[in-house]
């Protein structure tokens, strides 16, 4: 950097290069603000490098073996030989670099002043990357989280966590998943459908808990077909490893045995060691307080993504990122209503919502209606072999305020269900609309088409 710009004062420094970051730092400069974007790794953090885009590289991966297996289910005399890991990672490395070369190119043509290093803040306009002061007259902060892990497991060797097991070079035999979370259960799809023996170990009493619980008993019936068993309601104990073997025990008394172990425990805050409590910033559990208009209690300091308590995705980062440069400028943006963001996790099933479960709507509403309306009537879906269904939850006589779909391919989908949710659609609203055949697409439309009377392919 010269000593130009080293004495310059930027309108917004950003500490952080991930989803959240690197998006408010691109608006911000289409907005004309001078933008400082300090990363003390890669420009695209943990979603591009260590999180979404690998995983789904991989579950894609996963997807293609599949289909070679069971291609005779379809006519089609495919043998299915074995996972090359090593080609596998060199397809996901690639696409990795393609995207990370595309937004290297993007912060240049916005002329964002990139500072490689470790920024700590220190106090409200300054973020100090090694030694250098690096002023703004506005802070964002945008440090973005890591994976966790339980107290007394240490990762290493056959334990990892999700970033480790991105970069394995062989497909264990058997496998344990702590935590049937998102991350649990994406990697427990990819570990079976590479042909690994895998079990979901999760406390609570359901896989997906955050999710409707008329999903997590699909994605529970979908994975013991898939012969991965799920053991839930059952609390980890510890882990011991001998050689290339990890002894899992549980409470109760029961062990397993297996070749590698999966941490997959959630994700905790960036902020340990960065200065945020000393200059001021309020802190919970090491997660940044903020208000609704993601301020925190410094003045012109503020902070998005996966350090400010909610949904830790990537989009939802991108919002806040562009709700900041925007807030920033003075263009006093909407609020981001957080029930309105879509969510899609991607194994197989796929699973994908926006919008309130039955039970959190019933809570808020008193009373409701829902409709199931099955895959099974659905022609795209019957082409796939896919089971699962659409399921809609709305105000009784109001709107829809929850869409919940699980399926192959699902996932794409949710960005109709968002629209449908946000626009505070009637079933009768989007009955009224044209779905193309033979689509999974079309699925939506039928269940509309029932919740307001009228159903076609299906059963009032």
């Amino acid at each position: 950097m010269s000593a130009d710009a080293e004495s310059t004062t930027f309108d917004v420094v950003i500490l952080g290069g991930g989803s959240g970051g690197y998006a408010c730092a691109f608006r911000a400069a289409e907005l004309g603000l001078r933008v400082a974007l300090v990363e003390k790794h890669k420009l695209g953090g943990t979603c591009l490098h260590v999180g979404c885009i690998p995983t789904k590289a991989l579950l894609h991966a996963a997807e293609v073996a599949d289909t070679a297996r069971e291609g005779e289910r379809f006519g089609v005399k495919s043998t299915f030989e074995s996972v090359d890991m090593s080609g596998v990672n060199a397809y996901k490395d690639g696409v990795i670099a393609r995207l990370y070369k595309g937004l290297q190119g993007l912060a240049k043509a916005h002329q964002i002043e990139l500072i490689e290093g470790e920024g700590r803040l220190v106090d409200r306009s300054t973020v100090e990357v090694g030694g250098r002061a690096v002023r703004g007259r506005h802070v964002v902060l945008a440090t973005g989280s890591y994976p966790k892990s339980l107290p007394g497991l240490e990762i290493g060797g056959r334990i990892m966590t999700s970033e480790q097991a991105l970069a394995i070079d062989f497909v264990p035999p058997r496998v344990v998943v702590l935590g049937g979370g998102v991350i649990g259960v994406e990697f427990a799809s990819v570990f079976r459908s590479f042909g690994s023996e895998v079990t979901v170990v999760e406390a609570l009493p359901r896989l997906v808990a955050a999710e409707d619980e008329a999903i997590s008993k699909q994605l529970e019936r979908s994975f013991r077909k898939r012969k991965i068993a799920v053991k839930t309601g059952v609390r980890f104990a510890g882990a011991t490893q001998s050689g290339d073997t990890v002894t899992v025990s549980l409470e109760g008394g029961d062990s397993i045995e297996a070749d590698l172990l999966l941490v997959a425990v959630g994700r905790g805050p960036v902020t340990e060691g960065l200065g945020y409590a000393e200059a001021g910033v309020t802190l919970d559990r090491g997660f940044v307080t903020t208000d609704e208009r993601l301020r925190t209690g410094v003045e012109g300091v503020y902070a998005v993504g996966d350090i400010v308590p909610g949904l830790q995705l990537a989009h939802r980062g991108f919002a806040q990122g562009i709700f900041v440069a925007e807030e920033i400028a003075g263009l006093e943006p909407a609020l981001i209503d957080e029930t309105g963001i879509p969510r899609v996790t991607y194994c197989d099933p796929e699973i994908a919502s926006v919008g309130l479960t039955e039970a959190q709507a019933a809570e808020k509403y008193g009373e409701i209606e829902t409709y199931e309306y099955n895959l099974g009537g659905n022609g795209k879906s019957q082409i796939l072999q896919t089971q699962g269904f659409v399921k809609l939850v709305r105000e009784k006589d109001g709107p829809v305020v929850g869409v919940h779909m699980v399926g192959a391919r699902m996932g794409e989908q949710v960005g109709e269900a968002q629209l449908i949710y946000n626009w505070e659609a009637l079933p009768s609203d989007v009955a009224s609309l044209i779905h193309a055949h033979p689509t999974q697409n079309e699925s939506l439309g039928e269940a509309h088409l029932a919740l307001a009377g009228k159903p076609l392919h299906a059963h009032n």
